[in-house]
């Protein structure tokens, strides 16, 4: 009789005593941890549209850096590089919630190949106007014409909530994966545009920037078979009247004042490579917090990474204010920014909680423009801070900015009722 090799599953028999004992045969459980990202990507359609929105999401950290340094080598003054740039910041937060509701309603091929045209355009115009010296309001016109550049990350969320409905721990593995390539891609796009720029030539990092942009999008378009299908269209009001969403945008808005006086705090201090620690410790961290289970209370977790927050941005400034060393502040940033991610995943899934069906894009673009005007605010504060009272005291904007947060959340925001 041939060999028959035993079934994983049979049975262990054995012999204790006079005791015949059968137990059952139990394989090594696999760590859960190291396989929720793969086993995310391996959803059919996955990898392709996360190929695709991670190359049109690496511009985003791209396009600023280039047009300060493309402005500011032609026309010799970054005060009106600065202006440009924030130009098209406050263009953005008008333009963005309009582009993303058209987006819940046409859906997001329709609306996000032309957007994104025009937003290549404008960057394409501006870098045309820079190279031959156009008037100076043409470059405030052709950087706000990249207002209507989609928001590819709240796209690609809006995907993984279609494809993972019904499903919390996998939409908690996919926030947390879309927040890391958040934090991946703003560290690697700036020095990309530098590098570009410095290389090649000053246009470089804005050309490269809206070619990657547009080859994205078309990609991430291409992928029909996992985008979300288009809600019926019903006379629902903006997110902003759903109880609860003004507080958490609220602390969004905070949540932006810490990343932007950071980063001016930061270069102010230090330069600014090395905020790319900070990114680092953000996007290590969103990875491990993806690969554990979440708390069933999902404002409880989010107060405590708010306070987790408040708490590890006071790190830089007793850093600052007790040394000098370097070694130091770039050990408290790493610290600092693992507090970043986990409160920006919990925060985006209360606002997909929180958004009605059907307007999951403008919902999480609201939170986008949030952040936004955060940034420009905490910006403004921390250069005012730095300029008036030293380096080191302007790192208790975003420990204040964070305490905000907090508090905001505490006061206003609610568990939503489940959808």
């Amino acid at each position: 009789m041939p060999y028959e090799r035993t079934p994983a599953t049979a049975p262990l028999l054995t012999v204790s005593g006079d005791l015949l004992v059968i137990a059952p045969r139990t394989t090594p459980a696999r760590r859960a941890s190291t396989n929720l990202y793969r086993r995310l990507l391996a959803t059919p359609g996955a990898r392709a549209f996360t190929a695709g929105n991670l190359l049109a999401r690496l511009p985003m950290g791209m396009f600023s850096v280039s047009a300060v340094i493309m402005i500011a080598g032609s026309r010799g003054s970054y005060a009106l590089a600065g202006a440009v740039t924030a130009t098209g910041l406050a263009a953005t937060a008008v333009v963005a919630p309009w582009t993303a509701r058209l987006v819940d309603r046409y859906g997001q091929a329709r609306v996000a190949v032309p957007a994104t045209a025009i937003a290549a355009l404008g960057s394409l115009a501006l870098l045309i106007c820079v190279h031959y010296g156009a008037p100076t309001w043409t470059l405030f016109a052709s950087y706000a014409a990249t207002a209507t550049t989609p928001n590819t990350g709240g796209m690609s969320r809006a995907r993984w909530a279609h494809l993972h409905r019904g499903d919390p721990a996998a939409l908690h593995t996919a926030n947390s994966f879309e927040q890391a390539a958040d934090e991946l891609c703003f560290m690697l796009g700036p020095a990309l545009a530098a590098l570009l720029c410095a290389a090649l030539f000053p246009e470089a990092g804005t050309l490269v920037g809206a070619i990657l942009l547009m080859t994205g999008v078309l990609i991430f378009a291409a992928q029909r078979a996992t985008e979300p299908p288009v809600a019926p269209r019903t006379h629902a009001g903006s997110p902003l009247r759903t109880r609860g969403m003004p507080a958490l945008l609220a602390a969004f808005l905070a949540t932006g004042a810490v990343f932007g006086a950071m980063e001016v705090v930061t270069i102010a201090h230090a330069g600014g490579a090395i905020l790319a620690l900070q990114a680092a410790g953000s996007c290590a961290a969103g990875l491990l917090y993806g690969s554990l289970r979440p708390a069933a209370d999902i404002r409880r977790r989010l107060l405590l990474c708010l306070t987790g927050m408040t708490a590890l941005m006071s790190l830089p400034l007793l850093a600052a204010a007790s040394t000098d060393s370097l070694l130091a502040l770039a050990g408290a940033l790493l610290l600092a920014g693992a507090a970043t991610a986990p409160t920006m995943v919990t925060g985006m899934t209360l606002v997909q909680r929180l958004t009605p069906e059907g307007q999951l894009n403008e919902g999480m673009t609201l939170a986008v423009t949030a952040l936004l005007g955060g940034i420009a605010a905490g910006s403004a504060t921390g250069g005012w801070m730095v300029e008036h009272t030293g380096q080191a005291p302007g790192y208790v904007v975003p420990v204040c900015a964070a305490a905000l947060a907090l508090t905001v959340a505490a006061a206003g925001v609610r568990t939503p009722r489940n959808r």
